[in-house]
């Protein structure tokens, strides 16, 4: 009976943890970065879900006639390289969980 009241701790435990976690990405995700490159001729405002919320590029580096054509086509590509991550992450993170459903059958075997 010992084992249940552990286990029933444990789990406790981890749903805990679980709700922590699930309210710092929701901090995260409204977080909001810049990037620079070219010493700030290049500038990214991204958000904490990977999201591209602006690009500026100086005039300098462009004709000025092209210049939102191509600050599209970088927002494009940084939010495409981003969901790439998220979704390696995710594959990550459900074989990870995965993992822990066998500990956790261990644990209750």
């Amino acid at each position: 009976m010992k084992k249940i009241n552990d286990f029933g701790d444990l789990l406790g435990q981890a749903q805990q943890m679980q709700a922590h976690m699930q309210q710092l990405q929701s901090e995260i995700a409204k977080t909001e970065v810049v990037g620079e490159s070219g010493a700030g001729l290049v500038r990214l405002t991204m958000n904490g879900a990977h999201e591209v919320l602006k690009v500026s590029i100086d005039p300098s580096l462009m004709k000025p006639e092209e210049s939102e054509i191509l600050e599209e086509l970088i927002a494009a590509a940084a939010n495409d390289a981003a969901r790439r991550v998220e979704t390696a992450h995710q594959k990550k993170m459900s074989e990870m969980a995965g993992g822990l459903g066998g500990l956790a059958r261990k644990l209750s075997g």
